[in-house]
């Protein structure tokens, strides 16, 4: 059985900027023994944030869209999100709606979250990048 990751977006943008963590990242994606998924927030929150400090955010969805499978949201996973959200921020304060749909969908398919947000700590599908 295959090994299924999903990127969220701390890890994804480690991994354009090149940085150690990214590195990781970098790692499993050439290593290709696994499966690599990106949920389409994540899509989102990459290119808004690659736009925003300027940079071609062209480059950067090419890099996320040609690297790893691209998860739609339904309205199934946005009620899956919904209510891990609400248990979630029980736990984590400030745990966000587009990390609940990471963790949701990893749930789903049987994935590990590759990431370094804090946010993850002590979830268990969590594998940290830095």
């Amino acid at each position: 059985m295959s090994k299924k990751y999903i990127i969220d977006s701390y890890a994804w943008v480690e991994y354009l900027i090149g940085s150690k963590a990214g590195e990781k990242v970098r790692s499993i994606l050439d290593a290709e023994e696994g499966e690599i998924y990106t949920c389409a927030v994540t899509v989102a929150e990459v290119v808004s944030k690659i736009a925003r400090e300027g940079q071609d955010f062209e480059v950067a969805y090419d890099i996320l869209t040609s690297n790893s499978q691209i998860v739609c949201i339904d309205e199934e996973i946005s009620k899956k999100t919904g209510l891990l959200h609400s248990q979630m921020r029980e736990i984590v304060k400030d745990f966000g709606l587009a990390d609940a749909y990471v963790l949701a969908i990893a749930r789903e398919i049987g994935a590990k979250v590759l990431t370094g947000d804090p946010h993850f700590k002590g979830v268990k599908e969590a594998i940290f990048i830095k």
